[in-house]
């Protein structure tokens, strides 16, 4: 069954929730405010074609990975590399090596999710999760910057 975390519009936390039809609401668990969403029979049925928050048809995938935890394993490889090459010169290097090998096996571990360009909603365990393309900056960019719906189609040059 499809996972879905909206965010919430008012302290920005975000709301877990597994699509039902007759749900029009969904309520933070930190501040209680309500948002609006409108759930269909894809969705309980794990299949992405419309994002039930904002209404666009345009996602991208990813690896399903929190960016905050990236950027502590790389400060802390930096500092191991410092202090390490600091005593033992060269051998720093392997802090970077092991970082490498550690994303490397996550990479091949974690799983897609789908992520909507306009409201940054996420869906996880997509049923049509290889259909969804990869991000691309510009479609991002005319998205948020100038509201362009491309209505789930891909960007063509």
């Amino acid at each position: 069954m499809m996972e879905v975390t909206f965010t919430c519009e008012e302290c920005g936390s975000g709301i877990h929730v597994h699509p039902a039809k007759d749900a029009e609401k969904v309520q933070c668990t930190i501040c209680s405010h309500e948002q609006e969403v409108t759930f269909d029979e894809n969705h309980e049925k794990g299949i992405l074609k419309d994002c039930p928050c904002c209404g666009r048809k345009d996602f991208y995938s990813q690896k399903d990975f929190n960016r905050k935890i990236g950027v502590m394993l790389f400060v802390l490889a930096a500092i191991g590399f410092v202090v390490v090459s600091t005593y033992y010169g060269w051998y720093g290097l392997l802090c970077f090596i092991g970082l490498w090998l550690f994303d490397v096996f996550l990479f091949s571990k974690l799983k897609h999710i789908a992520v909507c360009y306009k409201c940054n909603t996420i869906f996880r365990q997509v049923a049509n999760i290889k259909e969804i393309p990869g991000f691309d900056h510009e479609m991002n960019d005319r998205i948020i910057y100038s509201d362009h719906d491309f209505g789930g189609k891909p960007l063509q040059h």
